[in-house]
């Protein structure tokens, strides 16, 4: 395995990236904005939909959490789903789903119906994310992956951002259920394109690679025996326990405890959203240039991990102890630090796995990482129905993302491609 220090090698040029990859990725850029926005939704809605069916904090935690039952236990198998089948159709049929259960939600009165929707909207969802390592483990080369990741990165902040900053208001002046029945079916649009440019659809010739190695397709074992499968399923319940935290009760947080008004809480909250996306992106980029430079993938990744989810622990604290004017500063640098870390993290597993081992070891960690989504949001309503306020749940939440940093640094091993061997079996 290479040492995880600066190379000696001469700088290596950057080629233009074909317009085909640059179709797809805006495309899978494009499907995890909506992703977001249809899994934060509810988050949103809370404060309209605690009143609207009487809910307790504790019922509102269980429905802002069982999404991620269904999302976390199906990663296994659309994980097995995208390096057993074409990609681009799982994805598609996942998105379908998706898009569906999000409209139906609209239609739903009561608590079990909508806690159905959400578990279906869990099942659609769960494809995103394996699809998306498949194909850019595949199509795209090392020194591409931290810009391809960051804007997927940034795109699934923005989607959230979104939600909260113009959805907060639609909500508020047409009512939630409008949002989530035209935001559903709208979302169908996206597609035709999508059958137009996918990996295999019509238009795709020009994505077209070379044969991948004849090495033997690593099985689930093989994947659970390596140190660094674990580093990164354990380093991403951290990130997603920070993710979800704030995707799911933000917004009740700063209505309910702040007392901002739904229009600046969709303010605050979007901005807060869009300096993550922002801090992704050029993160992304800057990681590409710093391993174009000569820099190995451990050092860079890491760094950009490691640091980033240090900062965003700090800044929370900061967050939940400061008046209201610092408190927005704070949880917008918590922000920007968590799109700093969040831009390099799949790069890393793609990496590590290759293109064969890509839809599994994804599945895997998203499985184990998405375990948070179940366990933040309900946590959380618990604790605040406890305590009668956020400071728990915040400090929580903070040292997690400091936990995150030990796993990624020092339970991960250094970014390497996993040699599988004839049999399978990888070496780290």
């Amino acid at each position: 395995m290479a040492a995880s220090n600066l190379t000696s090698e001469p700088a290596k040029l950057s080629s233009p990236m074909p317009r085909a990859l640059s179709r797809i990725l805006a495309l899978l850029v494009v499907s995890v904005f909506i992703n977001y926005v249809d899994r934060g939704n509810l988050s949103i809605a809370a404060p309209m939909l605690k009143d609207e069916l009487h809910l307790s904090a504790s019922q509102l935690g269980i429905l802002l959490s069982s999404f991620f039952w269904t999302y976390a236990s199906f990663q296994l198998v659309s994980g097995w789903l995208v390096d057993r089948f074409a990609v681009g159709w799982v994805m598609a049929a996942g998105f379908f789903l998706w898009s569906m259960a999000t409209a139906a939600t609209g239609w739903m009165h009561g608590f079990l119906l909508l806690l159905v929707m959400r578990l279906i909207l869990g099942v659609g969802e769960s494809v995103a994310y394996p699809s998306y390592s498949k194909i850019l483990a595949r199509y795209f080369s090392e020194e591409k992956r931290g810009l391809a990741n960051a804007l997927i990165v940034a795109g699934n902040t923005c989607g959230p951002g979104f939600g909260v900053f113009f959805g907060g208001m639609l909500m508020a002046r047409y009512g939630w259920r409008s949002f989530f029945v035209a935001l559903g079916l709208g979302s169908l649009v996206w597609l035709w394109p999508w059958f137009q440019w996918m990996p295999g659809g019509q238009k795709s010739d020009a994505v077209a690679l070379a044969p991948l190695p004849s090495t033997s397709t690593p099985g689930a074992l093989d994947i659970l025996m390596l140190r660094s499968a674990w580093g990164t399923g354990a380093g991403l319940f951290c990130v997603n326990y920070l993710s979800y935290f704030l995707i799911t009760w933000l917004p009740f947080y700063l209505v309910r405890e702040r007392l901002f008004s739904m229009d600046k809480m969709a303010r605050v909250a979007g901005v807060s959203y869009l300096s993550a996306a922002g801090a992704s992106a050029f993160c992304g980029w800057l990681s590409d240039r710093w391993i174009l430079g000569g820099a190995t993938p451990t050092r860079v990744r890491k760094t950009f991990l490691g640091a980033g989810m240090a900062c965003a622990g700090i800044f929370l604290v900061a967050c939940v102890l400061a008046g209201p004017a610092l408190s927005i500063a704070m949880l917008i640098l918590a922000a920007a630090s968590f799109g700093a870390a969040s831009s390099n993290m799949w790069s890393i597993t793609q990496t590590l796995a290759g293109p064969r081992a890509a839809g599994r070891w994804t599945g895997f960690q998203n499985f184990f990482g998405n375990l948070a989504g179940v366990i933040a949001p309900a946590l959380t309503g618990f604790v605040v129905d406890h305590t009668g306020g956020f400071f728990w749940p915040f400090l929580i939440t903070a040292g997690m993302a400091g936990l995150g940093t030990l796993c990624w640094v020092f339970l991960v091993g250094p970014v390497t491609p996993v040699d599988w061997g004839a049999g399978g079996r990888g070496d780290l």
